[in-house]
């Protein structure tokens, strides 16, 4: 079984090339964001969903490694698996894959429910609960990704 699913494939448009003629730091967020935007279709929030019900998810927390350079056109693919989630969090590590099998980045974050009507944290409704559970069930790592769970900070020497 695999534990991580391809969610979004593109190729890096010449609008996320910075100066440094790669892809800009902030487009690889975008990405990510984007590969977040295709999950929550795949657990049934879609548009139509989020305006009948109010309901969405937000991100509360995001960790980016940059791990190799993206270029003009380079096909990609985000892929995601689940940390861990309850009622209505899901801890979730996205991979940025790049030509050849090149891992560029990672993105681990913390997805919130939110009900949109009131703008505060809610429970998943039912049937995207189950979704969630359908996808944890498939795309859980049984030991975490290396780079989860990593904090910033500069190691004094000696």
């Amino acid at each position: 079984m695999s534990t991580s699913k391809v969610i979004l494939r593109d190729r890096v448009p010449k609008e996320w090339i910075d100066y440094n003629g790669h892809m800009n730091d902030a487009d690889y967020v975008r990405a990510f964001s984007l590969g977040v935007d295709k999950f929550m279709e795949l657990v049934g929030i879609d548009a139509g969903f989020r305006e009948a019900q109010s309901y969405t998810i937000f991100t509360l927390e995001t960790h980016v490694l940059y791990l190799d350079e993206m270029k003009l056109d380079e096909e990609f693919e985000v892929r995601m698996q689940i940390l861990d989630y309850d009622a209505k969090r899901i801890h979730g590590f996205l991979e940025l894959y790049g030509k050849d099998g090149k891992r560029a980045a990672t993105s681990e974050q913390m997805l919130m429910g939110i009900d949109q009507s009131t703008g505060r944290p809610a429970p998943f409704p039912d049937d995207i609960f189950e979704n969630v559970k359908e996808f944890a069930a498939n795309y859980t790592p049984d030991e975490n990704p290396k780079e989860a769970g990593r904090v910033i900070g500069i190691k004094k020497k000696g």
